[in-house]
């Protein structure tokens, strides 16, 4: 008698499809990117991220007690830095009352057990927009502008910050932060390290939430080109041997093989950046009703974490979290 094989047992019910479900996401899977502004005004839409806003300190406040309600673990911190601080140097970046480290101060007083992770780039205070320090030639100056991030990381640090997150790129940053953080006193500070960030087009709508895309050139003499897989692994290695605590694939729709890559040949955790422009296609096809905005973010989260994911920065974050209450 020829053995027929059924996988079809295993889907007939809701229950059984529960049981044998190998991959779950839950709430604790999910941080929450924010933007904070100066002022006391009230929250100021971002045009491309429909449903995002430019917080000012008071409102952001109201906002991290709706994300504690809902059990999200941590947020990600964004500051809109009006022209009139900013400068070639990116001075204002670690500032000890500049916007980032009041905001931090001011969260951790509110919620101490929210978990907060800070920026390190230079990209948000800068005149010219790109993450490092600029010559006179236009070129990004690595080793200039890892001694500012330097002074950055720390400075979130005495505000409190539970993680520095550099996203800048530059060689030898997460050995740099670590060393500084370790003889400020602040050993426990953790970094997650975009290790592996692309020069990706998906970055559009947030430049528009910052203020920040770059006035000259691009940014891909220092972020990753987008064919490169192997490269990510050797970035991931660099910035483990240096100190990172978490490491981190951005965009990561499109790299959901580089997540799988990462997971694979690391044993720290894994984040995932799903990005502003990920989000923004998704609300805008929402919005014409050509899908199912629940259906698709839930299987698009999911898909992230199946390839190896460990956690996912998502401004779907507060949603995700309702709709997984039921």
């Amino acid at each position: 008698m020829q053995l027929t094989h059924r996988p079809r047992r295993l889907r007939r019910s809701p229950a059984i499809r529960r049981l044998v479900q190998e991959t779950v996401l839950t709430v604790d899977d999910l941080i929450y990117p924010l933007f904070v502004m100066e002022g006391d005004g009230e929250p100021v839409a971002i045009p491309s991220m429909p449903g995002c806003f430019r917080y000012s300190l008071e409102r952001l406040l109201l906002e991290i007690k709706t994300i504690a309600e809902l059990g999200i673990p941590g947020i990600a911190l964004f500051p809109v830095i009006p022209e009139h601080q900013k400068d070639h140097q990116g001075s204002e970046s670690f500032n000890p009352d500049g916007l980032v480290q009041r905001t931090v101060r001011a969260i951790k007083s509110l919620v101490p057990n929210l978990l907060v992770f800070t920026d390190v780039a230079l990209d948000p205070f800068t005149t010219h927009g790109h993450d490092g320090l600029v010559d006179d030639q236009g070129r990004i100056l690595n080793d200039e502008t890892v001694e500012v991030l330097v002074k950055m990381a720390v400075s979130q640090a005495q505000a409190g910050a539970d993680f520095v997150a550099p996203s800048d790129m530059m060689d030898g940053r997460v050995g740099a932060i670590r060393a500084a953080l370790d003889e400020a006193g602040y050993p426990e500070v953790g970094i997650l390290a975009y290790s592996a960030k692309y020069a990706s087009a998906y970055y559009g709508p947030f430049r528009d939430a910052l203020d920040s895309a770059p006035k000259f050139g691009d940014k891909k003499t220092y972020q990753m080109n987008p064919a490169n897989r192997r490269e990510a692994l050797k970035e991931i290695a660099l910035d483990i041997h240096e100190g990172a605590d978490i490491v981190m694939v951005k965009p990561a729709l499109a790299y959901m093989d580089v997540i799988y890559q990462v997971k694979m040949h690391t044993d720290v955790p894994v984040a995932a950046y799903n990005v502003s422009g990920e989000y923004a296609m998704v609300k805008a096809a929402a919005q014409n009703g050509w899908i199912d905005e629940q259906k698709i973010v839930l299987e698009t989260l999911t898909a992230m974490k199946r390839a190896g994911a460990d956690l996912i920065l998502t401004y779907h974050a507060v949603d995700v979290a309702r709709w997984l209450q039921g």
